[in-house]
This record gives structure tokens, C-alpha cells and sequence, in this order.
């Protein structure tokens, strides 16, 4: 199989406390639809959960959903944790309501994208095929 014809398997979770995950689940839902394997953890992930999962599962990507207003602590957590555990190739993209100011900050702490609220799903599926 070549790198073109490979499948990208992204793992999608909901770190924290936040239990709102429709938007989510729409990423995850056209994700799949585009043909990649989507792993879909659900609510309530500490970053170590994420983590471990991202790794057992050989994912590509890691995306994670806060809504609650902790993306500041958790995504550079998830980053720093898997670079910590040698898997920094895995590619971490981030969504939710994010302040501007805050995706830059983010950006600089190793998430490779953030996208915000009203994204097409099109742009997001874009993006990931492009990794």
C-alpha cells in the first residue's frame, strides 16, 4: 500500500468536564463519510486517556473538542504527553469556542490547527487529508 492510498485513522475525544458533543460527533460522522477510520472516544477524556488511546490506536491525528473553556490546560497537555511517550508525529487539531488570542497561543504549543465554530466540515476533511 502507498502513503497515497493509505487510510487516515483519527482518534476524536471530548477532554474534561464538558458534556456537550454534537459538534464533535458531526467531525467524527464526516470524517467517516470521507473514507477515513474515525475512533471516537466520547465524553469525559483526561488527556492520558487520549493519549493512550491515540497511541494504541496508531492514529494520525488526535482531535479534540472543548466547549467548557479549559483548551488553554488540556490541548497542550495531550501535546505534551505525546511527545513525551515518542509519539509527536501524531498530529493534534483542536476545535471549539476559542478566543483568538488563545488559537495563536495554542499554535505555538504544537496543535497543528483550531478551528472554530461555523468551520465547514468540508474545510476540516480538507485539512486532514493534507497532513
Amino acid at each position: 500500500m502507498t502513503e497515497k492510498d493509505k487510510k487516515h485513522r483519527v482518534l476524536i475525544a471530548k477532554p474534561g468536564l464538558d458534556g456537550h458533543d454534537r459538534g464533535a460527533k458531526i467531525v467524527a460522522r464526516a470524517l467517516r463519510d470521507a473514507g477515513m477510520e474515525v475512533i471516537y472516544l466520547g465524553l469525559h477524556q483526561t488527556p492520558a486517556q487520549i493519549v493512550q488511546a491515540a497511541i494504541d490506536e496508531d492514529v494520525d491525528v488526535v482531535g479534540l473538542s472543548v466547549l467548557s473553556g479549559a483548551h488553554m490546560t488540556i490541548f497542550p497537555k495531550v501535546t505534551k504527553m505525546l511527545r513525551e511517550r515518542g509519539a509527536s508525529d501524531i498530529k493534534v487539531i483542536g476545535g471549539g469556542i476559542l478566543p483568538s488570542e488563545d488559537v495563536e497561543a495554542l499554535e505555538r504549543e504544537g496543535i497543528t490547527r483550531l478551528f472554530t465554530p461555523g468551520t465547514p466540515t468540508s474545510e476540516i476533511v480538507d485539512f486532514v487529508r493534507s497532513l
